[in-house]
This record gives structure tokens, C-alpha cells and sequence, in this order.
């Protein structure tokens, strides 16, 4: 029945973009938001990072952030970043965040959404709001996922989200694979079509690309439409100086990693890796297996490298054979793991010849069934060290 009235509405709203029957649709006219264009003009105008320090926040409006979820700190800090934040009168904020309980966020979500955009409370949440919940309920979106693109909300409905859905639709074709690439980046709907989308897309093509692969690689990283056609250019040459052609089965990987690179990024992650020990050449095929370990930041490689060398005695020359290592969180992952093995070396459960890191390598469910499940009867010092209860010192004389 929702998904009726949805499409019932939409369909008036705006008839192109629902599956008309027979083939046929009817003209699309753009209607104004003025709510939404204020709304995005005093974002623009307004926010101050970091808060205004020349005013105190309006007591009131603190307080009715607190009972959004926010913390008093936050309630203030966010307050103080947006000026023209008053709430006064709580009917239009509490019938906003009634709409988005009943479209399925949960109070977590709705918090999160108030403290990145405090200013849709202010809107008429019946006109601004529930039609772009609706339409992206009847096009099949998880609506949640706009807790990480708030803005979305604000935007005209008629002049650029569904603009956005069908430009989409002429080069991913499928609703689907669109439905796939916004879970992934819902913010890459914020993207102008003229000035960002279309001239991403004509630099994909002019690189190379074909229809089909334009299709794979958005719908992977669909945040190659917030690119510059000059970033995009930096891209394909330094994939094609890793030797990683628009042909590799591997190149849509690497180039999602790629775009979420800053090129001055790019280069110092590669020349921190060098002053790791590794040759230009080795980090290039550990990007080539594992993009994301390029994604890890400085410092964390830094601490990581070190827990490598003075626990486990390895060089990140050894480590990045297996690069995927590097992606794992040292606190959740890593150390747990070291954890369990050195209490099966030292119950003589395992050999003490571990190879590393081979024997950190697979999931969660893996790494359980082969070390902490198949043990626990014998040893159940493995749940307690696998659950972050035994910290990990080391293996001692127990490792050769």
C-alpha cells in the first residue's frame, strides 16, 4: 500500500522518472524549492567551523538538541556553528523527526542527521522533506542511508535529485546497479550534473572507457562523479605508471582507491612506504592486491610497522606480501589474534614456527573455527585472549 500511494505521488510529481507503460512518458517540468535553496544558501553562508565565538547559542535551541541525542557539548558546538539556528517553537523539528522515524531511521540515525544538518529541523517537513523520502523509497533506497548525506534532503526534488536519477540511468542503465553504487556514496548525489557528473563521465570516456565499463566503475566508486576531469586524468597516469591498464581485472578496484586520494596524498603514502623499507616497485604490487592499504592513514601505518618489527620481528617487506594485514585495526583485530596464537604456543596447542602474517590473514568466522573454536574446551584462556582480556606481550622464547 506505502509503495503504491509512493508511486501514485511520484508519478505526478514527476512522470519520467517511474517506468511509464507501453514505453511512454510524460514531459518533466522542474518546480522551485524555495525551502531547500534557502536552506542550502545559509549552510553556505552561515556555518562557521568550529562555532561563532562572538555569540552565545540560543539556550532553547541547545536544550531541544540535547533531546535529539546530542550531548550538551555537542548540542552547544552545534548550535554555535550555524547562526541562524533557533528553535523556538519545537512542532515543525518534532514533526521532522517524527517523518523520519516512520520512514525507519532509528534515534541514532536521526541524531546524526541533526548534528551534520541542525537546519532541517526548521523546514516544513510535510513540503521540503517527505516527498524525497518517498521517491527514494519508491525508487528501492535504503532510506537510511541518507544519514550520511543529509543534505540530499534539502535539495529540490524536481530540479536536481531526480534530474540526477535519470542522467544516472542513461549511463549505469540499471536501477539496481544505481540503487548499489548510492548505498555505497549517497553523497555523490549532491553532485551537479553540468559542472560535475557529465564532465566526469566525458573524461571516463575520453580515457578509454567504454559504456559498460563507466557502468562498473560508478557503480563501485560512484564518488568518481565529485572529480575534477583533471583529477580524473592524474588517475589514469598513475595507474598506467603501476603498470594497471583499463584492461586489468584489477583496475576498477584500484581506482576506487585511487579516487579517494588526494594525488599529493598518493605520493607521500608511497614515499612513507619506501622510508619503510619497501622499493617503489613492491609498493606498487601491494597496492595492486590490496588498494586499501594505501587508504590506511600515516600514522597508523607508522604504529603499525613498529608493532610489526619489535613484536613480531617482521619488516614491512614481509608484511606487504600480504598487504591486506595493513587494513586490519590493530586494537580490534591484529592484537587479539597475536593474543590467542601465543597462548596456543605456549599450551603447546601449535608449532611456535608461526609464519607471519600468514596466520593473521582471513575473517573473523575463519580465524575462530581454526584457533578459538577448535580449542576452547582445552585451552579457555583462547576466548579470554580472542575477547581482549589477556593482553598480548609477545611470544618470548616460545616464537623461532
Amino acid at each position: 500500500m506505502f509503495a503504491a500511494i509512493c508511486r501514485r505521488r511520484l508519478a505526478f510529481l514527476c512522470p519520467q522518472i517511474l517506468p511509464a507503460a507501453g514505453g511512454g512518458g510524460g514531459a518533466y517540468h522542474p518546480q522551485p524549492n524555495p525551502h531547500a535553496a534557502l536552506l542550502l544558501h545559509t549552510y553556505s553562508t552561515t556555518a562557521v567551523a568550529g562555532g561563532d565565538s562572538s555569540s552565545e547559542p540560543c539556550p532553547d535551541t541547545v536544550s531541544y538538541l540535547v533531546s535529539c541525542g546530542l550531548s550538551p557539548a555537542v548540542a552547544r558546538q552545534t548550535a554555535a556553528s550555524t547562526r541562524t539556528l533557533r528553535i523556538r517553537s519545537t512542532e515543525k523539528a518534532d514533526a521532522f523527526r517524527a517523518l523520519l522515524r516512520s520512514h525507519g531511521f532509528s534515534d541514532a540515525d536521526v541524531a546524526r542527521i541533526v548534528r551534520s544538518a541542525p537546519l532541517l529541523l526548521t523546514v516544513d517537513p510535510d513540503r521540503v522533506i517527505r516527498p524525497k523520502l518517498e521517491f527514494f523509497a519508491s525508487m528501492g533506497f535504503e532510506p537510511n542511508k541518507l544519514v550520511y548525506s543529509p543534505l540530499l534532503l534539502a535539495r529540490s526534488l524536481d530540479k536536481h535529485i531526480v534530474p540526477c536519477i535519470q542522467f544516472l540511468r542513461g549511463v549505469i542503465g540499471d536501477d539496481d546497479e544505481i540503487r548499489r553504487g548510492f548505498s555505497r556514496l549517497p553523497r555523490a548525489l549532491m553532485v551537479n550534473i553540468d559542472n560535475g557528473m557529465r564532465p566526469a563521465v566525458e573524461a571516463l570516456r575520453r580515457h578509454g572507457l567504454s559504456k559498460g565499463d563507466i557502468s562498473k566503475v560508478l557503480v563501485i566508486q560512484l564518488g568518481v562523479l565529485m572529480l575534477s576531469p583533471q583529477r580524473i586524468g592524474e588517475i589514469f597516469e598513475d595507474l598506467g605508471t603501476m603498470g594497471i591498464g583499463i584492461t586489468d581485472r584489477r583496475f576498477a578496484n584500484c581506482l576506487r582507491a585511487m579516487c579517494s586520494l588526494k594525488r599529493e596524498t598518493w605520493l607521500r603514502k608511497v614515499a612513507l612506504y619506501r622510508s619503510l623499507g619497501l622499493s617503489e616497485s613492491e609498493v606498487f604490487e601491494a597496492f595492486k592486491k590490496q588498494p586499501t592499504a594505501l587508504l590506511v592513514a600515516d600514522d597508523t601505518i607508522r604504529k603499525k610497522a613498529r608493532f610489526f618489527r619489535e613484536m613480531l620481528k617482521l619488516e614491512m617487506k614481509d608484511v606487504m606480501v600480504n598487504p591486506v594485514v595493513v587494513s586490519y585495526s590493530l586494537e580490534k583485530t591484529i592484537l587479539p589474534r597475536c593474543a590467542v596464537l601465543s597462548v596456543l604456543v605456549r599450551e603447546g596447542k601449535i608449532k611456535p614456527d608461526i609464519r607471519f602474517p600468514n596466520a593473521l590473514i582471513g575473517s573473523a568466522k575463519t580465524f575462530c573455527e581454526k584457533y578459538v573454536n577448535r580449542h576452547a574446551a582445552d585451552v579457555p584462556d583462547v576466548i579470554d585472549a580472542y575477547e581482549g582480556k589477556i593482553e598480548f606481550k609477545g611470544f618470548g622464547a616460545h616464537l623461532v
